[in-house]
Formats: C-alpha cells, sequence, structure tokens
C-alpha cells in the first residue's frame, strides 16, 4: 500500500494513518462507497476519520490486503477474529462468507486456537457481533476442557477428592505424588483462563456450571481466579470479581465449598462493599455450614458507622439461615454451643443494647441447650457491664433462664447475686398479676357463656373453665411455695456452709 499509488487517506482511531486506493478499496466496501459517495472518480486526495474502528488499525489492515490481493486472503483462527469484525465494520461481503465459513469449523479448532481468538474478542469494541462471537468461542472452549478431563485416566471428579483413598493416603511418598499428578491434570487449565476478561470468566463459569462440570475443580479455581487477579485489580475490578465468584459458590453443591474459604470471602466482601443481593448469597451459605465455624469465625468486627464492637446482625442472620435450612439434632447442639461462647464473649460489650443480646440468647431452640450455665453467666457478665439497665429489661433477659438446667451452685449464687435479688421480687408480683388478669379474664367468659343459654354443652364449657381456673391457681400456689423454699436454703447455705462458687461475677 504505497503513499504514492493512493488517493485516500484513513485515519485509524487516532493510531495510524493508512494511505490507499479509492477505486481498489471501495470496489469491496460498501461502507467507503456510501462515505465518499460521487468523490470515488474526482481528483484530488481525501480523508476518511474513523474513531471507533473495531481492533484497530491491525484489523484494518488485514482487511485492506484482502482488497488488494483481489478478494484472496487465508482465513485461520488467528486472524478471523479481526477480519470479520473489520468485515462487518466496512462491509465487505466477499470476507465476511469466508469468516462465517471458518467459524463453523470451531469445534474441530485446538484449544490454544480458540483461546487466542477469546483473547483477541477482548481487543475488539464490544458489540452484538462480537458478543455472538464470543459466545461461539467460549462454548467450544468449555466443551474441548470438559472432553479433556473425561478423557483423563484421574478424570472423575472424586478421584481427587479430600474424600477419595488417594486424598486420605498421600501420606505415602508414591501416592502422594499421584496426587500431585492427578492434581495437575484436572487444574492446568487454571492459569490459561485468567488472561481473559472479567466478563469471558463469568461466561465461561456459567457454562461450567450448566455442563455440570466438576463443583469440586470450579470451586477450587475460583478461589486461585480471586487470589491471583487481587494482585493488580482497582476495587472496582475487586467488587466485580467476588460478586462473580459469589454468585457462582452458591449454585455448586455446599459439600464442595470450603468453610474456611467462605469466611475468607466474607471478609473481602465486608471491605469492598459490594451490591446486597450477592451479599445475602454469601451470609446463606455461611449459614447452611455454620455448624462448621469457630467463635474466631464469628468474631467479626463491627461496621465503622456502628458503635458496636462485633458484628451481631450478622450472627443473628447466619444463624438465621442455619435454622431455615435442613439441619440434624447433632448440628443444631453444635451451633447453640457456638453461640453460647459468642455471647459469653460479646457481653461485656457497653454498647449491646438489651434487646440485641436477648434476641442472641433466644435465636436457637431452648431444646438443643442440655444447660444453662453458659447463659446465666453471660447474662451475669452482661448485667455486670450494663449498670443502667431498667428493671424491666433484666427480667426479660433472666426469664430466658430455665432453673432445671442449672446446678444446684447456680441456683444458689443466683439467691445471693444482687443484680438478680430485686428482680426476682418483680418477677414474682408480675406473675401474680398476670395469673390474676387470665382469671379474671375466665370469670368474665364464663359470665358470658351463662347468658347465652342454659343447654347441656354450654354447661360442660362452663365446667371446663372453672377446673382450668382451679388448676391455674394450685399452680401458682405451688410456685410461690418452691420460690419460698429456694429462699430459705438460699439463707441456710449462705451462713453454714463454706462449698466455693462458681466463676460469676457478683
Amino acid at each position: 500500500m504505497e503513499a504514492c499509488c493512493s488517493d485516500l487517506e484513513v485515519d485509524i482511531n487516532g493510531e495510524q494513518t493508512i494511505f490507499l486506493n479509492k477505486q481498489i478499496i471501495c470496489a469491496y466496501s460498501g461502507t467507503l462507497r456510501k462515505l465518499l459517495g460521487k468523490s470515488t472518480s474526482s481528483s484530488g486526495n481525501l480523508k476518511v476519520i474513523f474513531n471507533d474502528f473495531p481492533g484497530g488499525a491491525e484489523s484494518f489492515e488485514f482487511v485492506s490486503r484482502f482488497c488488494y490481493n483481489d478478494g484472496r486472503v487465508a482465513v485461520m483462527p488467528s486472524n478471523v477474529v479481526f477480519l470479520h469484525c473489520a468485515a462487518k465494520f466496512m462491509e465487505v461481503t466477499k470476507v465476511l462468507e469466508q469468516t462465517e465459513k471458518c467459524m463453523e469449523e470451531i469445534r474441530y479448532w485446538a484449544w490454544p486456537e480458540v483461546l487466542l481468538c477469546l483473547k483477541q474478542c477482548q481487543e475488539v469494541e464490544t458489540s452484538p457481533e462480537v458478543d455472538s462471537l464470543a459466545a461461539k468461542l467460549m462454548d467450544a472452549l468449555v466443551e474441548k476442557l470438559c472432553l479433556t478431563i473425561e478423557m483423563s485416566p484421574s478424570s472423575a471428579g472424586s478421584a481427587c477428592s479430600p474424600d477419595s483413598s488417594l486424598f486420605r493416603f498421600s501420606c505415602d511418598s508414591k501416592s502422594t505424588e499421584s496426587f500431585k499428578n492427578c492434581s495437575v491434570r484436572l487444574t492446568w487449565w487454571f492459569d490459561e483462563v485468567l488472561v481473559l476478561s472479567s466478563g469471558l470468566v463469568e461466561m465461561f463459569l456459567k457454562l461450567m456450571v450448566l455442563r455440570k462440570f466438576d463443583n469440586l475443580i470450579i470451586s477450587r479455581f475460583l478461589f486461585y481466579y480471586q487470589k491471583v487477579k487481587f494482585c493488580s485489580a482497582s476495587s472496582h475490578e475487586k467488587r466485580k470479581i467476588l460478586e462473580t465468584i459469589i454468585d457462582t459458590l452458591c449454585v455448586l453443591d455446599r459439600s464442595c465449598v470450603p468453610c474456611k474459604s467462605l469466611y475468607a470471602v466474607l471478609r473481602l466482601a465486608l471491605g469492598l462493599n459490594i451490591n446486597k443481593s450477592c451479599m445475602n448469597k454469601l451470609e446463606v451459605m455461611i449459614g447452611h455450614q455454620l455448624d462448621q465455624a469457630t467463635l474466631d469465625n464469628l468474631l467479626v468486627p463491627s461496621p465503622s458507622k456502628s458503635s458496636h464492637l462485633y458484628y451481631v446482625n450478622l450472627v443473628l442472620r447466619f444463624t438465621k439461615a442455619f435454622l431455615d435450612g435442613a439441619r440434624s439434632g447433632l448440628q443444631l447442639k453444635k451451633v447453640s454451643s457456638l453461640i453460647d461462647q459468642y455471647i459469653a464473649e460479646v457481653a461485656p460489650d457497653p454498647c449491646l443494647k438489651p434487646s440485641k443480646f436477648l434476641s442472641l440468647i433466644t435465636l436457637v431452640p431452648d431444646s438443643a441447650r442440655e444447660s444453662h450455665e453458659d447463659i446465666y453467666r453471660a447474662i451475669d457478665m452482661y448485667l455486670e457491664a450494663h449498670t443502667g439497665t431498667t428493671d424491666g429489661e433484666k427480667l426479660n433477659l433472666i426469664r430466658t433462664l430455665s432453673y432445671e438446667k442449672l446446678s444446684g451452685e447456680s441456683r444458689a449464687h443466683i439467691s445471693r447475686n444482687q443484680k438478680f435479688q430485686a428482680i426476682e421480687t418483680l418477677d414474682e408480683q408480675q406473675q401474680q398479676q398476670q395469673q390474676q388478669q387470665q382469671q379474671k379474664q375466665l370469670i368474665l367468659r364464663m359470665e358470658k357463656v351463662e347468658t347465652s343459654g342454659e343447654n347441656e354443652k354450654l354447661k360442660e364449657h362452663i365446667e371446663g373453665i372453672q377446673w382450668r381456673v382451679m388448676e391455674l391457681e394450685r399452680a401458682c400456689l405451688k410456685m410461690q411455695n418452691q420460690m419460698e423454699v429456694i429462699k430459705k436454703r438460699s439463707k441456710s447455705s449462705s451462713k453454714g456452709s463454706n462449698r466455693s462458687l462458681p466463676k460469676l461475677c457478683s
């Protein structure tokens, strides 16, 4: 393309100026024919400026050579993307016919050829045409990867899973070497795929899940992807990467997503302020595996705008997600024990409101707790740190305790605990008031029923109500007697006993 035999100057995206023969180029390009119109036959040089030419100067060079070679050009995987996009832009029909024919053979290309074309798609200005081409290429890439893994001698995902015999006996040097070789065969593509943009990686992952690729390998790739890409990514890019990871993890088999890794993602997510939808998905995933968590996992510092030491609301949401999901009795007991440890840890926080502390105590079903010793200690510590707590708030906390699940020493300690004594009296008064109110309501109901008629069914109903009133009175009297016995025993034990008390705040 010599400048001396050209009469058309083309500026490509401000990168490069190319000199062409108007007659030759316009014979093939519908776009230039429309732009130049009748001026194609006039004398003098013309200039055309393209500011958004797909693929830049390199792409324009490809399509120009086709025109100068009288429509003959070798279309191959290494140039098909640039040729196709340039031909579409320049409206060179003959080139389009050849590129489309070449792309019909995508499934027969080698892995490096498909990957190269995808990289070239990233360099071309995005458009529906490019997106469609990238989708075809990505489908071919995933298909090749799936076939490669399936044909591998150790292709079964379970062969390299933590539960496999190969993993369990990896302490043997021979087995260890086999495991390493197996892992390499299954993960060789990790670094190669990382050359793709976040958008293409997201497309790649969706196809992998759709084709039911080994979930354990996908999970490993996601954490590797995050680790490598975060090194040089901006905050916006990190947020996008993390959201893609979370969206993919939440559709994988739960057993393939390590609990420890989820908490690592959580720490990053809290710092990056990811979108609410992704955060909810992450919290649900963590909640479903809460029985595998440790106390350190839950001690997440509170957001900067909050005065609390720890992010209590987050733990409340984790536990709700756990309780909403399928769980066994053993899992429930593990979580109950974990939450009791957490309650004891956050109890001294001076900014923790009584209502929030009460929500923590009543979070798990009481049936999951075999003992209330830890809860008693936590309440005692809380009242020690929150001297401004009202009697009503104290009463709500103390009512959560089951005296039957406390040791004899703790029961005795409660009777001598000044933070509890005044509340017991208040509690008795409120219970009596509630019982009296219930009795009044029952009597009113009886009177109402009596005025409505005198048939047999009504009489039976009245007798039933009267019986319930008597039962309620007996229960009230029994409770009062028990409270008196406890008080008498505590007084006598405080005078004549030297037994050591449990380690409680007094």
